[in-house]
């Protein structure tokens, strides 16, 4: 039962040996999982000490140079020889290693053979893919001692050497070729994450990076160990991308250096700085971490407006895939401004924006949000709009710093999202500075607001205007008021506002200057 258990698993699995993984054929019988513990990467690679060829027991074979021409031409195969003749090719990493931590890889390959009388031995050539590098072992059958006809043997060369993680092409063929006679297949040589291999090849040698941040000083402390003593060592800052851009930062820790630790400056937090470093001899690998790989707040702050073009652009400094929305901050919510959205990696622009306090870009990625306001500082340019009461009408105006056109219109208070149609005007802003616009005291309404935009470009926010008031006569005692309520002591304060309500000395509670003004608003019937 065991034995045939074990036969099913063999047939419906496929072993790769660099992976250290199995692959399930699609059988049709039930599935057997089997789950292995920290195998990845785990096979030992065997080590030899010297390379060469070997035979089966009481096979004496030799590795022959050839010299034939002919030889790389196929002949037609006799009608006898069967199409098995070459049986399997098996391919597997071992290692030579001269001294410690300077060993190399090498192809070991075991060619089976039916022994035929039209068969003399074997060639074996591999391939590297990525150098197109040939190296053939020319194999032949000397003496064949109590083997008769069809007996299988085997043979095993080791002298191919190949490098670190390399794809190699592998082919076996009769001596003398026959056409349409041979075997052919594709091996992956294990990389430095196999523990033999990362611990016995040169290129492999990549040292271990520690770190320390001071953001104070803005510098990090690296410190490196577990690098090769008879060779220098480099280090830098850079930004990874599709490889790593230097950002200028570099430092050469010498063979002799006893500290093996350098300090590297950088100029602001990015998820994408990260520290690289690597031996300094041929080939050699490099070793890459990213301490702020989590840290995206200063991705968004990476924004430039033109005030001439009217362009509003972001520029990611790290490949990321960001979703930026232009929006509107409200009560601390910055609400999405529709047609904004802008998908493009790495880099949002808008043209003819206004420049807007209010107006802000927010990004999106799957790790969170973020809203920037590039015009809260007032640096920019605005426009802004007032009511002015003149000869019985209200008066809009509206200031400028640079041409523009606006649409005015009146608005309903409790419907914020429209405007009645019948009442909208074209304002024009020119060198003056200023536009007007003239309405009647019928919007002297307490539902009623004025609402301007900029209509000259594609992105602008609102500027509303409610409360407006209907005479001169109630601005200035409103004004009055106000200003009579800050020279109301709180005791006076209290005494009025008790002495209206009712209410106890127990009940009175102190309030701040706003809340005095709105009360006094409200005692005069203004507010």
């Amino acid at each position: 039962m065991y034995t045939e258990l074990l036969l099913r698993v063999r047939e419906d699995m496929t072993f790769y040996n660099r992976k250290c993984s199995l692959c399930w054929k699609n059988t049709g019988s039930r599935v057997l999982m089997i789950f292995f513990i920290g195998i990845a990467n785990c096979h030992s690679i065997r080590r030899i000490r010297n390379c060469g060829i070997e035979c089966s027991q009481g096979v004496h074979c030799k590795n022959k140079p050839s010299y034939d021409i002919f030889n790389l031409f196929c002949r037609t195969a006799p009608q006898s020889l069967i199409p098995n003749v070459l049986d399997n090719l098996e391919i597997s990493t071992v290692m030579k290693c001269p001294q410690p931590n300077r060993c190399s890889l090498h192809l070991e390959v075991i060619g089976t053979v039916i022994l035929n009388d039209y068969v003399r031995g074997i060639e074996i050539c591999t391939m590297s893919l990525s150098s197109q590098q040939n190296q053939c072992m020319h194999v032949r059958f000397i003496k064949i001692k109590g083997k008769k006809s069809k007996h299988k043997i085997h043979v095993q060369a080791n002298c191919f050497e190949v490098g670190v993680s390399e794809y190699v092409f592998v082919t076996m063929k009769t001596v003398p070729d026959y056409c349409g006679i041979k075997i052919s297949k594709e091996y992956h040589v294990e990389d430095c994450n196999n523990k033999d291999v990362g611990k016995s090849i040169l290129p492999c040698l990549t040292g271990k990076l520690q770190y320390e941040i001071n953001e104070e000083k803005k510098n990090i402390i690296v410190s490196v160990s577990n690098i090769p003593e008879e060779y220098d060592y480099n280090v830098r800052l850079c930004l990874k991308r599709f490889s790593c851009h230097d950002t200028g930062a570099h430092a050469l820790i010498k063979k002799d250096n006893s500290t093996k630790s350098v300090i590297l400056e950088y100029s602001e937090i990015l998820p994408c700085l990260c520290i690289e470093g690597w031996p300094l001899f041929p080939d050699s690998r490099r070793v890459r971490i990213c301490p702020f790989q989590n840290d995206f707040d200063n991705l968004w702050d990476h924004i430039i407006y033109n005030p001439i073009t009217q362009d509003l652009a972001w520029k990611s400094a790290c490949p990321i895939d960001a979703t930026v929305n232009l929006c509107m901050m409200k009560d601390e919510k910055c609400q999405t401004i529709p047609d904004s959205t802008n998908v493009k990696q790495n880099q949002a622009l808008y043209n003819q924006v206004d420049t807007h306090p209010k107006l802000c870009m927010k990004f999106t990625t799957e790790k969170g949000s973020w809203v920037r306001c590039p015009f809260e500082s007032g640096v920019f340019p605005a426009w802004g709009m007032k009511t002015i009461y003149r000869d019985e009408m209200i008066q809009i105006k509206i200031m400028s710093s640079v041409e523009a056109k606006f649409s005015v219109c009146i608005c309903n208070r409790t419907q914020h999202t429209s405007c009645d149609n019948q009442r909208h005007a074209s304002v024009y802003v020119g060198n003056s500075g200023f536009g007007t616009l003239n309405l009647t005291k019928d919007i002297c309404n307490p539902n009623i607001c004025v609402l301007g935009l900029r209509v000259d470009v594609n992105y602008s926010l609102p500027v509303q205007i409610c409360d407006i008031p209907c005479n001169m006569h109630q601005k200035k005692k409103k004004s009055l008021l106000k200003s009579k309520a800050r020279h109301l002591t709180k005791n006076e304060f209290h005494q009025r506002k008790c002495k209206k309500k009712g209410l106890s000395k127990s009940k009175r509670r102190c309030l701040t200057e706003t809340g005095i003004q709105r009360f006094v608003l409200r005692y005069y019937g203004v507010g």
